[in-house]
């Protein structure tokens, strides 16, 4: 049998690393082509991998000759580069042109939106389009249609992140994707249909697990609450809450994102300040000011006590970071036997020694890579746009985290 052809593009990006690890532990003949504009920080990751498994080739995305050569013949093709609402047009053209399966962990509404257009040109293609298979959305979704199987009738679903404190190893294209969140639209489902809140002003309370337990969140701009309404129609309410751990963090990024959205700062002002912030400096007062004003706000609002923000700027100050506190939640509510009922499904611990809930590059990644093995094992029963509600089953996913290393007991835990 001749091995699978995998392509990651945008391999170099810590996710995607993750993915490309957890990948390889997976049963299975693959052969891996790991592509990025900067491709010597692949071969340490290479030198991890099985021997011969891997190749190590540099690909500007934007390359149409290159890229259309690069992804003919594959498998399935892996975008992992961000913002996705920047790469995803370029690489889902290509695989529509080659006639390649292609699968992403793309976290943004807009190009969600646009991969989910493409439906019917991916049947006429015959290749299926799999978009946001990652931590939230990706395995969020996953854990959302798990908890409404439990009951008869869907009326409310609310789907929960959190994201410890990771400094200073995180990447542009991640901080660039908080500042599209932490102000402007938030198209979400409400009353039964589509609409646009302010992103990072409602909040909500969920029981994350992992030690967080009550935790405040904000609504985000994120995909979920636009895909799953394609499967829960008649629902009356579907959001995505999400928050930063600690909670000076949120208030830090809602203030430099209503800076950018108002003109103060660009986005790579504000992304160059939170990579200051990350590395434990503080010369550029600019951002520290509209920093600040966010973490007041809070305040103010009743979000937290004066004495965190203090805590917090005091132990940055000497350089000390939190432990890795984190995890995904899905809260359903509707109706069994007539009765009102609620199912949830969370992520039982965190931590930084943990396979998989230990960072947000190690539960993004491992999703990945489980929706990867899955994807791969139905090579060629579907054809169309699909978000992960649309054709991941729970406990094959499952299982699927299962085979690529992850311990049963950090994948999930029901409440009711």
């Amino acid at each position: 049998m001749t091995a699978q052809h995998v392509v990651f593009i945008g391999a170099a990006g810590e996710m995607c690393r993750v993915a490309i690890e957890r990948f390889a532990r997976a049963d299975g003949d693959w052969r891996l082509t790991l592509c990025d504009i900067r491709p010597e920080i692949l071969h340490p990751l290479v030198k991890r991998l099985p021997a011969g498994r891997a190749t190590v080739r540099k690909l500007d995305l934007y390359d149409r000759t290159a890229l259309l050569e690069v992804v003919t013949g594959a498998s399935l093709v892996v975008l992992g580069a961000g913002p996705y609402i920047r790469t995803s047009e370029p690489v889902i053209s290509a695989c529509l042109e080659a006639g390649v399966p292609y699968l992403d962990f793309d976290d943004d509404v807009e190009s969600t939106q646009h991969a989910l257009s493409l439906d019917e040109r991916a049947r006429e293609a015959g290749i299926p389009i799999y978009v946001g298979c990652g931590a939230s959305p990706g395995m969020s979704n996953v854990m959302a249609v798990d908890a409404a199987n439990e009951l008869d009738t869907v009326e409310t679903i609310e789907l929960g992140w959190v994201v410890g404190d990771e400094r200073p190893n995180v990447g542009r294209a991640v901080l660039e994707h908080l500042m599209h969140i932490a102000a402007g639209d938030c198209l979400t489902w409400e009353h039964g249909g589509p609409v646009v809140h302010e992103s990072y002003v409602e909040t909500g309370v969920l029981p994350m697990g992992g030690g967080l337990g009550e935790t405040l969140l904000y609504e985000t701009a994120h995909p979920e609450p636009v895909t799953l309404p394609r499967r829960y129609p008649q629902a009356e309410r579907i959001r995505c809450l999400g928050g930063l751990d600690p909670m000076p963090f949120n208030g830090l990024a809602r203030g430099l994102g209503l800076a950018v959205q108002d003109g103060r700062l660009t986005v790579d002002e504000a992304v160059d300040y939170i990579q200051e912030v990350l590395h434990n400096r503080f010369t550029d007062t600019r951002g520290l000011r509209h920093a600040l004003s966010g973490m007041v706000g809070q305040i103010r609002r009743g979000e937290m006590a004066p004495g965190e923000m203090a805590a917090f700027l005091a132990k940055s100050a000497l350089r000390r970071t939190y432990e890795w506190r984190g995890g995904l939640l899905a809260k359903v509510t509707g109706t069994r036997d007539g009765r009102p009922a609620t199912a949830v499904r969370r992520t039982p611990i965190s931590g930084p020694k943990l396979y998989m809930v230990n960072s947000m590059g190690g539960l993004t990644g491992t999703a990945t890579a489980a929706f990867m093995v899955l994807a791969l094992d139905e090579t060629g029963k579907r054809s169309g746009s699909f978000a992960p509600e649309e054709w991941a089953e729970p406990e094959a996913f499952y299982t699927a985290l299962e085979r690529v290393g992850t311990p049963r007991r950090e994948i999930v835990e029901s409440l009711c």
